[in-house]
Parts: C-alpha cells; sequence; structure tokens
C-alpha cells in the first residue's frame, strides 16, 4: 500500500505548518503556563479552513477529506496538542458531526459560523456516572410540544466553558438501553443551560474543558440531530472517527519529542563527550523513531480504511482499526516522551523544556475518546464477532 502523500496534501501541509510556526508555537508555551486558549486563534485556524475540513464549501467549509483532517491535526499538534484538543473537539466531534448527521437547514444554519471560527462547538456524553459505559447516560429529553425538555448533565466536555454550539446525548426512551438515545444541537443562551468554570488539568492546559448543567432545558424539536431514538448510530460513528482523527496527536507528540531528544542528546556532554555517542541513548531513540513509523503507517493504514468506508465500503473493519490505531500510538507516546525526558535528565522534569510539557499531554491519549482498556475491548469483540 502506498501512503505517500499526494501533492495537494504535502501542499496543504506545508501551508498547515508554515500557519503552524507563525501563529500557535510562538504561544504554545504561554497557552500551557496560563491554562488560556488565545480567542484570536479561532477566527484564523477558520480563515486557513481548518475548521471546515470535510464540508463542502456551500456550508462554510473547505473540502477535503479523512486524510486532510489527519494530516492537518498532526501539524496543529506538533505545535501545541491543546489547541489541536480543542480545534478536534470544535471540527470534527460537533461541526462535522453536525454536517453527516443534520438536515439541510441545521447545516445551513450552524455551520458558516463553525467553520469560520465566529462559533465554538463541543461535543457532550461522558457523565459523572457514564464515561467508558457510553450508553449508560442517563441524561433524559423528554417531548413537550414542539420542544424537547432536557434534564441531566455531562462531564469532561472539551470547550463547553467556551462553547455557543452544543450536540448532546440523551435518553428519550430509557427502557429502550442503548437504542432510546437522540442526539441534539444546544446553544448557549438556551434557558436551563449552564457551563462551568474550566477544569484545572495536569495536561493540554488551555485546551478548556468543563461540565455542561441542563436544567429543564428546553430545545426546539428542529433541533433533533437524526432521528429521535437514532443518537447510538450517530455517537458510535463519530467514535470511529474521533478515534482516527485523534491518533495524530500523539503521531506528532513523538514527532516531536525525537526531534527535540536528538538535539539535545548532541549538544549535551557528559564524561567529556556528546550524550548521543553512549549506546544506551542510542537505543532510546532508535525506539522513539522505530514507536513513531509504525504509529504513522498505521493511523495512515485506518485512514484509508476509513475513505473506503466512506465511500460506500463494506465491513466493520474500521471499528477495530481505528481503535487500534489509537490504542498503539497513545501508548507508544507515553514510552517516547518518557525516553525524551530521561534523555533530558533533570532539565527534563523542569517546566521550562518542551519534553516536559509533552510528557504531561501524552497521557491523556490512553483516556479520552474510549480508554485504552475499551479500545481493547472495540478490537476483541470484532475479531471474535462477539
Amino acid at each position: 500500500m502506498d501512503f505517500s502523500l499526494t501533492e495537494e496534501q504535502q501542499a496543504m501541509r506545508e501551508a498547515v505548518a508554515s500557519f503552524v510556526a507563525r501563529e500557535i508555537t510562538p504561544l504554545a508555551e504561554r497557552i500551557d503556563r496560563d491554562d488560556d486558549m488565545p480567542m484570536a486563534l479561532w477566527p484564523k485556524m477558520g480563515e486557513m479552513g481548518l475548521l471546515g475540513i470535510g464540508i463542502p464549501e456551500q456550508y462554510g467549509g473547505s473540502g477535503g477529506d479523512m486524510w486532510d483532517a489527519i494530516v492537518a491535526g498532526e501539524e496543529i499538534a506538533y505545535g501545541s496538542a491543546a489547541v489541536a484538543l480543542s480545534m478536534g473537539a470544535h471540527g470534527n466531534l460537533c461541526a462535522y458531526n453536525l454536517f453527516r448527521n443534520g438536515d439541510e437547514a441545521q447545516r445551513a444554519r450552524y455551520l458558516p459560523d463553525l467553520c469560520s471560527g465566529k462559533a465554538i462547538g463541543c461535543l457532550g456524553i461522558t457523565e459523572p456516572g457514564a464515561g467508558s459505559d457510553a450508553v449508560g447516560i442517563t441524561t433524559s429529553a423528554t417531548r413537550d410540544g414542539d420542544h424537547y425538555v432536557l434534564k441531566g448533565g455531562k462531564t469532561w466536555v472539551t470547550n463547553a466553558p467556551i462553547a455557543d454550539t452544543f450536540i448532546v446525548y440523551a435518553k428519550t426512551a430509557p427502557e429502550a438501553g442503548a437504542l432510546g438515545i437522540s442526539a441534539f444541537i444546544l446553544e448557549r443562551g438556551y434557558e436551563g443551560l449552564e457551563t462551568s468554570k474550566p477544569f484545572e488539568k495536569m495536561g493540554c492546559r488551555g485546551s478548556t474543558t468543563g461540565r455542561i448543567f441542563l436544567d429543564e432545558c428546553r430545545v426546539p424539536a428542529e433541533n433533533l440531530l437524526g432521528q429521535e431514538n437514532g443518537g447510538i448510530a450517530v455517537m458510535m460513528g463519530g467514535l470511529d472517527i474521533e478515534r482516527l482523527i485523534f491518533t495524530g496527536l500523539p503521531v506528532a507528540q513523538m514527532r516531536r519529542c525525537l526531534e527535540l531528544s536528538l538535539a539535545y542528546a548532541q549538544e549535551r556532554k557528559q564524561f567529556g563527550r556528546p550524550i548521543a555517542k553512549f549506546q544506551l541513548i542510542q537505543a532510546k531513540l532508535a525506539d522513539m523513531y522505530t514507536r513513531l513509523e509504525a504509529s504513522r503507517a498505521l493511523m495512515w493504514r485506518a485512514a484509508s480504511a476509513m475513505d473506503h468506508f466512506s465511500r460506500g465500503g463494506k465491513g466493520t473493519e474500521i471499528h477495530k482499526l481505528s481503535a487500534a490505531a489509537l490504542l498503539f500510538a497513545a501508548e507508544a507516546a507515553e514510552a517516547v516522551a518518557n525516553d525524551a525526558v530521561q534523555i533530558h535528565g533533570g532539565n527534563g522534569y523542569s517546566l521550562e523544556y518542551e519534553v516536559n510539557r509533552i510528557y504531561r499531554d501524552v497521557r491523556l491519549g490512553t483516556i479520552g475518546a474510549g480508554t485504552s482498556e475499551i479500545r481493547r475491548l472495540i478490537i476483541a469483540r470484532e475479531l471474535l464477532g462477539l
């Protein structure tokens, strides 16, 4: 299989890399230190077309496909995992989700502002008692005339404290279990909708995360996303795409760790010579490179399968491939970041060094978008046909 980029994709990668070097990398340390995302970045990313990848131009998007989303996401994460996380939650979990599952009126109403960065989006699934058990949510939605009334709440929602547009899952038929879930589009300002202050996190600081509170929130019936009680299909299809898109984060983090470690190992001297001359350091660098290349190859293999599926291909291979890509890359990134800190020695333990930030950021990879344990269950069940 040939996973090389086309000329158009390579040109896009270079354009995004240039944007990152100019607009994101200089801010990355401050974003982490102050735990604050510069709001001015959103319209800039919108102007670059980064917030509307996969969405047709008629709705304000920039077109493209899964490959474009992965390539762009990796470049953004190379500059800042926090920015990539918030951008992914906005562009993939909210905007692209709305495009795939919304009707024409919903697309026309919400997508132009989401693609331009005028509005910020988020997706609420997780609840205090339903994390890995996504179908165990208890937030309810009851039909009342031309509205639904939502009660409950969500937690660990990326972008929630700053979002304008929310996609939220709720039970419309609790007795039906997974087949009684529906998805809704909510707007900030709806009566009964409140968000919390941002959470304090160890990593991806600056990517704002918080809770959504729904106290008899009245949502117009036309804001039902997809079919009533059909939310499980929206949810699970979105999770496959989410895992694949977010694989670009650990891949970018490994790439940056390797670069920083190569440079440091050749500059840092001990016992009268650069530490790169020592075989134990060389072994770490070789392992870092191998993990990076293996992760990227699996990510691109999954992207190829996703592209096949999106064009009408059959089968469920994408379920296990997207889970495998993020599972492998996230755990590989933890090992790579750990080696990077070790190579930097005491300096790696300092907040002043970039590898320390990456070391803290990568920990999210085995938790978000379904934990490593859940990913293993998905893969095993697909293999066993369960």
